[in-house]
């Protein structure tokens, strides 16, 4: 894991924040329900094998990530000039809240700044593969996996398969 803890502590000071201990980012891969793995507190994260391969869940956070949001957030959760670069809100930003913003959108208009992020909460294309965005972005954020299209992956499991279309009401 390629963790920068002293990068996050600077961010920190000249935001104006306590410069407290962060804590270590848990990414480790620790439970697998045969659709996506998961940390030790239950949040989805993405598995790389030592070639590099990534696995599904990942793969398909690339391609909706790309078919959603890059958009307004550029390609590979770079960010743009009108909206953050979504592969560090993933790594700074609780899960949950990561979540809510996405699927209820968020307003900040102010003298300093007018971002308006729109609500997905009804959109499947992007709820019924939240999940898989959030590890993409993740996996981008800690720079486990580089730029661009991923080389390998691991193909999809029947139980995804399963999920998805009873997600998107084919199933």
């Amino acid at each position: 894991m390629k963790y920068r803890a002293p990068i996050l502590g600077l961010a920190l000071f000249m935001a104006g924040g306590a410069l407290a201990e962060t804590p270590a980012l848990d990414t480790a891969a620790a439970t697998d329900d045969g659709i996506r793995w998961r940390n030790a507190e239950d949040v989805p994260t993405f598995k790389i094998a030592e070639d590099g391969t990534i696995d599904w869940p990942t793969f398909s956070g690339y391609r909706r990530y790309h078919a959603e949001c890059h958009v307004c957030h550029g390609p590979d959760g770079e960010g743009s000039t009108y909206a953050p670069a979504l592969k560090t809100s993933a790594v700074t930003m609780d899960y949950y809240d990561f979540i809510g913003i996405v699927a209820s959108g968020k307003q900040e208009i102010n003298s300093a700044q007018n971002q308006v992020m729109p609500a997905f909460g009804t959109n499947p294309n992007v709820m019924c593969y939240l999940d898989d965005i959030y590890t993409y972005l993740r996996a981008r954020g800690t720079e486990e996996i580089p730029r661009g299209r991923p080389a390998k992956k691991v193909a999809k499991s029947e139980a995804y398969a399963a999920a998805e279309a009873e997600c998107m009401g084919a199933g």
